[in-house]
């Protein structure tokens, strides 16, 4: 579909590089370096499509998109932006753009933004946003992180805030499940009303439907009066369901009855009660194995994974941690913890670590480097010290625990690929897995130094870099 797009942004290179890529596509480009140029170019007729960064020379991007949609609401808008905080990605859909792209951003992803841009079509309208007035900043918001993974996870949320659509939340433990729970609450319309966290794993089976759904007097033993479940005390606002896939099945029946009908009664009771909440749920666990294995209901998890966000597990977005490092010590400080800064060597340190505990972990062990460290800069020996007394996943087990763990593994692989058992992948596959938290390892413990880290290993350093490359390590150090 040939269009006529306008881009503004005040690089001149992106604007060459956007430029080249929409035309090669057939489309016909303007362009514009400011607020200012953009305005002239609309006076020489609206485009089918505008795409445009957020920070111009003279002004913001986002607030002249939100003006424009006012005049033009069949605009299809993509913004661009270099801030990449979860603030912006709900500013830009809440200001009615199409789409949202962080800097750097892929052309592929870009060609297909505009062509969705397009093919929406004039006449449909602006989506729909929540209008409040509430506009969050940057330093209430808990979640923090600019690489690319966390960026997908922003533009999801942006999407969500303004519907009460069931969300469900995956990712390993300690990736921040409840943190995105509650900045979807607190972005929403909701963000007025209870935000209730219920864990399904620390609540006894027996107790689980009084817990949710509350119960009378005398409906069990111990039952001195009335209490209101936690449907109740979320009224208006946000139930969160942290690990859902620990919930009872005979638990699971009940749920999905009121996710279908809306409606619930109280233990022991007969009246029935309309809920009005938003139902976010979250797990580490892979429901849909549970599915097939008979552990939980394939229509509970239809219901429940109506717009999925998946968590990114921290080794997976290396690149926020020395953010995230910082926002924790700043975090201790404020708490009364003597204030602590990390040298460049113990920040490669922890790039290099495999946080098993992900986030988690970190703050953890942030928060002892604040207390323990007796120096104000942190050394990277310090650093591989507290990593040193920390829970990690892939201690070495004895003999005969480590030919359980294989003879385990192996058993999965059969459930979850058994063709791999005969197709000749099983001893690269296997070799692997010890040898990518091995070289991790290693390259923790000489502080990310490659050529350190190889000879430790007995190996030369072309060789550990190639190893490297073909597990999909970082070779930052």
């Amino acid at each position: 579909m040939t269009a006529q797009i306008l881009v503004v942004d005040d690089d001149a290179a992106i604007r060459l590089v956007i430029g080249q890529a929409l035309r090669r596509e057939g489309h016909s480009v303007r362009m514009a370096a400011s607020l200012a140029e953009l305005d002239a170019a609309l006076r020489d007729g609206t485009p089918d499509l505008l795409i445009t960064d957020v920070a111009l020379p003279d002004g913001n991007g986002i607030e002249r998109v939100e003006a424009l949609l006012a005049e033009h609401p069949n605009l299809p808008v993509i913004i661009l932006s270099a801030l990449n905080t979860l603030s912006t990605a709900v500013k830009a859909t809440a200001a009615g753009a199409y789409d949202y792209l962080p800097k750097p951003f892929d052309l592929t992803v870009l060609a297909r933004a505009v062509a969705g841009g397009l093919a929406r079509g004039r006449g449909q309208g602006a989506p729909d946003v929540d209008s409040s007035p509430q506009e969050p900043g940057d330093a209430g918001l808990p979640l923090i992180g600019r690489s690319p993974a966390m960026q997908e996870v922003y533009r999801v949320i942006a999407r969500v805030v303004s519907n009460d659509l069931t969300v469900l939340v995956t990712g390993e433990s300690g990736t921040g499940k409840e943190l995105v729970a509650r900045a979807i609450h607190d972005l929403g319309p909701r963000r007025a009303a209870p935000f209730v966290a219920v864990n399904m794993a620390a609540i006894p089976r027996d107790l689980i439907e009084a817990e949710l759904f509350g119960h009378e007097r005398g409906a069990f033993t111990g039952a001195q009066g009335r209490a209101a479940g936690r449907f109740e005390q979320a009224a208006g606002g946000t139930l969160f369901l942290d690990e859902i896939g620990d919930m009872p099945l005979e638990a699971q029946t009940r749920l999905l009855r009121v996710l279908q009908s809306g409606e619930f009664t109280t233990v022991g009771g007969a009246r029935l009660i309309r809920t009005d909440v938003r139902i976010v749920a979250a797990t580490n666990r892979d429901l849909s194995a549970l599915v097939i294995a008979g552990r939980f209901r394939e229509d509970l998890y239809y219901r429940i994974n109506v717009l999925p966000i998946e968590m990114p597990a921290l080794r997976a977005r290396r690149q926020d941690i020395a953010l995230l490092a910082h926002h924790f010590l700043e975090r201790a400080a404020a708490a009364g913890l003597p204030r602590k800064l990390l040298g460049p060597e113990a920040l490669d340190v922890l790039i290099a670590h495999d946080w098993p505990g992900n986030v988690r972990e970190l703050e953890n062990i942030m928060r002892r480097v604040a207390a323990l460290s007796r120096d104000e800069q942190v050394s990277a020996t310090e650093i591989l010290a507290m990593l040193g007394t920390s829970p990690a996943r892939g201690e070495m087990p004895a003999p005969a625990d480590f030919a359980r763990a294989v003879q385990a593994q192996l058993e999965m692989i059969a459930q979850d690929d058994p063709d791999a058992l005969d197709n000749g992948t099983l001893y690269p596959r296997m070799i692997a897995m010890v040898e990518r938290p091995l070289i991790e390892a290693m390259l923790a413990r000489h502080g990310g130094n490659q050529v350190k880290a190889a000879r430790a290993l007995g190996i030369n350093r072309n060789t550990l870099r190639q190893r490297m490359t073909q597990l999909g390590l970082s070779a930052s150090a």
